[in-house]
């Protein structure tokens, strides 16, 4: 297999929601590129706050049709330019459905296609079946110009059959798109090794950071932890971060 470098990214709080944030810290990217970095993989909604901590109906707002949306495009042009792949979570609307949604994006701008969240939980501060329908997409692989990938969404990490349906089908670096936060103990080490148990295909994932407020007095505080491991499951130590 020929391998490939890939940088993983965690992201701070937003101090304000906003719908379309404009792409920041560009002198970063070009940082990473020149490490040799080829695939970026952001958390999982990463455009605005985790509005799911509450239900409020204006939230559902936030969901857009793949086509023309806004942030894909920037994407797009972003991947053409640095000549890397991403995988970039988006809110769809699709007919009467929504969806939590990554489109995987080609170091030539191309849309290979999407994939939609399969697992939806829904608890305290994860009010997630408020704002998503299930996936109807199935697990999914691309075969982008740094090899097969597959991705999957953060709820999807604890279901072995998501990891096993990726790596049958031919994923090599196989990322999840996460925003998982401590509760009333700290599930990271948790759940960086629950994803390492299946790194027959080698895992990638990058989580949501620090704390954010909900609409209605609820905070939960995401650890970040994101990391890479290889196929032999060793995880090399996080990378110095790029200035």
């Amino acid at each position: 297999m020929e391998r490939c470098e890939r940088s993983r990214l965690q992201q701070p709080r937003w101090p304000v929601a906003r719908r379309h944030r404009p792409i920041s810290r560009g002198q970063r990217r070009w940082c990473a590129k020149r490490r040799g970095a080829q695939i970026f993989l952001l958390q999982e909604l990463f455009a605005s706050r985790y509005f799911c901590q509450d239900e409020y109906p204006g939230d559902l707002n936030r969901a857009l049709l793949a086509q023309g949306y806004p942030t894909l495009a920037r994407f797009e042009a972003l991947a053409a330019e640095l000549q890397v792949v991403l995988p970039v979570s988006f809110f769809e609307l699709a007919g009467q459905a929504r969806f939590n949604c990554v489109a995987v994006i080609d170091a030539d701008e191309r849309r290979l296609g999407l994939y939609r969240k399969t697992h939806i939980p829904h608890g305290a501060d994860y009010q997630e079946k408020y704002h998503f329908s299930p996936g109807d997409t199935r697990f999914r692989v691309w075969d982008t110009a740094f090899g097969k990938i597959g991705a999957g969404i953060c709820w999807d990490q604890w279901f072995p059959e998501a990891a096993r349906a990726m790596a049958l089908s031919g994923a090599e670096p196989r990322l999840r798109l996460s925003e998982i936060g401590a509760d009333d103990w700290d599930s990271a080490p948790h759940w960086q090794r629950v994803q390492q148990g299946y790194a027959g295909a080698e895992p990638g994932a990058a989580n949501r950071l620090r704390a954010e407020l909900g609409r209605f007095g609820t905070e939960m505080t995401f650890y970040g932890s994101s990391f890479i491991a290889d196929e032999t499951n060793w995880r090399p130590r996080s990378p110095k971060p790029i200035r």
